[in-house]
């Protein structure tokens, strides 16, 4: 157990390397950006990648990474009944905004190029998928581990999209 969410990141690192690989090319240009065009969806995507290690403050990442729980059974140290994490409810910063700001700003980052090709855009969605889903898994897992506390901050704050309530929740 202690090694899962190290090996589970490993394993997704090599497997997205071969399908990359493996994927067929397909150069068909869907849209390029001219100058100056081209250098504000770059300025919007830098603004991207700042919201993303802004996100990083805000959450352990050697145990998003599965490195603290890898070094914790080195030292003797881990607890079976943690189950990996020792995570606490964060509702500050860009929590404030949306319950997902790592996903928000990565898929806006992805979002956000002067050019796009097909088969870029068949991967941009294939990876906005997982998000969603996996969205959907951590809620189901948040709302086990902290009950009404994140049901309430359910109701306040926007799963992915900052701002972007349902009208069913907000009546």
């Amino acid at each position: 157990m202690p090694f899962y969410r190290l090996a589970y990141n490993g394993f997704a690192l090599i497997h997205f390397y071969f399908v990359y690989e493996w994927t067929p090319r397909i150069d068909y240009k869907l849209y390029d950006a001219q100058f100056p065009y081209d250098f504000l969806i770059l300025f919007f995507q830098f603004q991207m990648l700042l919201g993303i290690l802004w996100t990083f403050r805000y959450f352990n990442l050697k145990e998003f990474l599965g490195i603290n729980q890898a070094l914790k059974a080195y030292g003797g140290d881990y607890n079976v009944y943690s189950l990996d994490e020792e995570s606490e409810l964060v509702l500050k910063g860009p929590y404030l905004w949306c319950r997902h700001p790592l996903y928000f700003f990565t898929i806006m980052f992805l979002v956000l190029r002067p050019y796009m090709f097909l088969d870029y855009l068949v991967s941009l969605v294939c990876i906005i998928a997982y998000f969603y889903v996996g969205s959907l898994w951590e809620e189901k897992r948040m709302l086990e581990k902290f009950g009404d506390h994140y049901e309430a901050y359910k109701k306040q704050v926007a799963p992915i999209v900052p701002f972007l309530m349902s009208r069913k929740k907000n009546n």
